[in-house]
């Protein structure tokens, strides 16, 4: 486990540039229908393989899209504005766009308008809410707007699923950090972290934890809404999720995630997941909710940063100064801060949910 070799990460820009290439252009018309490469009726016979991606062209949705893909899943991509659009038409005017062309389509939908996101749902068996906001500016950073923005496309993501008859289970990405900042006046983190975890809201605004209180949000009312409405959802929350040029493809998540690094790292919390591993993490729950072996959170890392050489390679990764990350601390050997959520799921997951000290 760890940072990926030289030879996956040739895999994993080749998984990329497949994904990317198999990207069917599709357009909601004024009546609602969706046009494309993808016919409506072959979806239509496909109900029980057909699956919505939100943000599918972010760094991890395109991971997600593409495990999903090779699992024989057909997949919506939905993306919020043109430029997204834009981004996928080049590649299929440039012709990296291959095969296997009827199995994605791409669709457009805004978050804050439930009824479109309805429609780009309608005939999906489930929804993969991906929970991620982009930053307008670039690289400016997530701020506390970002933080209502991420919670709000999450409440209108739940509900547009509770009410598509054809959604029966949905996962949210959430994410490690939507455990692990509380507990009370001092701001110490927990000693212990597992599913039964949840970061504090007050403590999250008092220390500018932006990114943090942002995906709380959208697990909280995700929650909220899924008992309200009897939604079938379950949420997984990694790591810093890292992978190929994660700082590069991912760089305001990533810069966000280590607001407080400091803190993680001094106390044992400092946990990654690879973006290929998390994929895969997403599409077992999934499965395994049609069976209903699969229920409530999840927390899914592959490594967690112990001492000053592994800080050191993250750091050099993201471009950062190590003492950003490790501060002035020394090395030492944490305690066993995880616990694995969900023991029921184990086995079934025993490639994507590790203790900390998994062998890599």
């Amino acid at each position: 486990m760890g940072i990926a070799r030289t030879h996956d990460e040739d895999y994993e820009t080749r998984e990329f540039k497949t994904l990317v290439a198999l990207a069917a252009m599709e357009r909601r018309k004024d009546n609602g229908e969706f046009k494309g490469l993808t016919s409506h009726s072959s979806i239509v016979d496909l109900q029980d393989k057909l699956v919505c991606v939100t943000s599918g062209v972010s760094f991890f949705g395109f991971a997600l899209v593409n495990h999903l893909l090779l699992h024989g899943y057909f997949v919506r991509v939905l993306v919020a504005n043109q430029e997204d659009v834009e981004k996928l038409r080049e590649m299929e005017i440039s012709g990296e766009m291959m095969g296997c062309k009827s199995k994605i389509a791409v669709v457009m939908a805004k978050p804050n308008e439930i009824q479109g996101l309805m429609e780009a749902f309608d005939g999906c068996c489930g929804v993969f809410h991906t929970s991620s906001v982009a930053d307008p500016a670039g690289l400016s950073g997530y701020s506390k707007s970002m933080a209502e923005m991420e919670g709000k496309a999450s409440e209108n993501v739940m509900k547009a699923c509770a009410r598509t008859p054809s959604v029966k289970h949905c996962v949210l990405t959430s994410s490690l950090l939507a455990c692990i900042w509380r507990d009370n006046s001092q701001y110490e983190l927990p000693p212990l972290v597992n599913h039964n975890c949840w970061s504090n809201e007050s403590l999250c605004v008092d220390k500018k934890l932006w990114y943090a209180l942002g995906k709380l949000k959208a697990e909280k009312v995700a929650w909220k809404i899924a008992e309200e409405m009897s939604l079938n959802l379950t949420t997984i929350c990694p790591g810093l999720i890292t992978g190929h040029e994660f700082s590069y493809r991912n760089p305001t998540a990533t810069i966000a995630y280590l607001k407080g690094a400091q803190e993680m790292y001094a106390n044992g919390l400092l946990a990654t997941a690879d973006v290929r591993r998390l994929a895969e993490a997403h599409v077992s729950v999934f499965e395994a909710m049609k069976t209903t072996t699969a229920f409530g959170r999840y927390i899914c890392f592959d490594r967690v940063i112990q001492c000053e050489d592994e800080t050191e390679k993250l750091a050099d990764e993201i471009g950062i100064p190590r003492n950003k990350i490790s501060g002035n601390s020394s090395d030492f050997v944490f305690p066993n801060c995880f616990e694995l959520s969900n023991k029921k799921l184990a086995n079934l997951m025993s490639r994507t949910l590790r203790s900390c000290y998994a062998e890599s």
